[in-house]
């Protein structure tokens, strides 16, 4: 009865659809390990049914959430340490490429966290909020509700970073999938920091995150900005501050 019922189900039944069928088709009730001896004595052994990669592959890329589009462009928040924007560029020097993340105050337009890596992967982002959370200028901030808003890159739908930016208490925003315009004042630093500095004329690794170090205490504490009522980023944020 076991080997009918095993061919009948095209060799593909378990033990489990057996007992089944025993109690339902033979009105038997058989116990299981009975079923599992006969089926192993008699090399009854079900055909397992290959795991679909593609369906392995949809349920890793649930890990990764994508958020709404809550900035919308509103690029002028009026305050500081309200919305934040951060993003990834490129620098290529000496026949190599380097990696340089950004987290951007879009209110002061000050940059409060960066990090520059020889390698494009999840570390260059964590460190760079690590380096905002360690920032001098938060020690008495709370990041409780900053909205901080990226593109959908794969380092910004991890699981490791939303959890990051969750425990902080901030709030993710995300522009709209092929959208490079939802963020556009970390692309506008990214365009005045390459036209500044001269990173392609570095030889080594350590010379051009020493020269990126420069530029962006540069950009904070010394340019002066039309758009920041002819301040740097620092002085306009203690402007907002001391006005609020």
């Amino acid at each position: 009865m076991i080997k009918e019922i095993f061919e009948k189900g095209k060799s593909k039944y378990g033990w489990r659809s057996i007992k089944m069928h025993l109690y339902g088709d033979k009105q038997m009730v058989m116990n299981h390990k009975k079923i599992q001896r006969i089926m192993k004595k008699y090399w009854l052994f079900a055909k397992v049914r290959r795991i679909n990669p593609y369906k392995m592959i949809m349920k890793k890329t649930m890990e990764h959430r994508t958020f709404n589009n809550i900035l919308d462009r509103n690029f002028s928040p009026g305050v500081p340490f309200k919305v934040f924007c951060t993003d990834i560029t490129y620098l290529p020097f000496n026949n190599r490429i380097a990696y340089l993340s950004v987290i951007k105050d879009i209110g002061s337009g000050e940059v409060v966290g960066w990090d520059i890596s020889q390698h494009i992967d999840m570390d260059v982002v964590m460190n760079t909020v690590t380096q905002m959370k360690n920032n001098p200028i938060f020690q008495t901030i709370s990041f409780k509700n900053i909205l901080i808003h990226s593109d959908q890159g794969v380092h910004y739908t991890n699981p490791n970073y939303i959890n990051a930016i969750k425990e902080l208490g901030m709030v993710q925003s995300m522009s709209r999938r092929g959208n490079c315009i939802d963020n556009a004042p970390i692309e506008s630093f990214f365009g005045h920091l390459k036209d500044d500095m001269d990173f392609k004329q570095c030889k080594t690794f350590e010379e051009l995150k020493l020269l990126t170090t420069e530029q962006i205490d540069y950009y904070n504490n010394e340019r002066h900005q039309w758009d920041l009522k002819k301040m740097t980023p620092v002085e306009y944020r203690n402007h907002l501050l001391a006005a609020a």
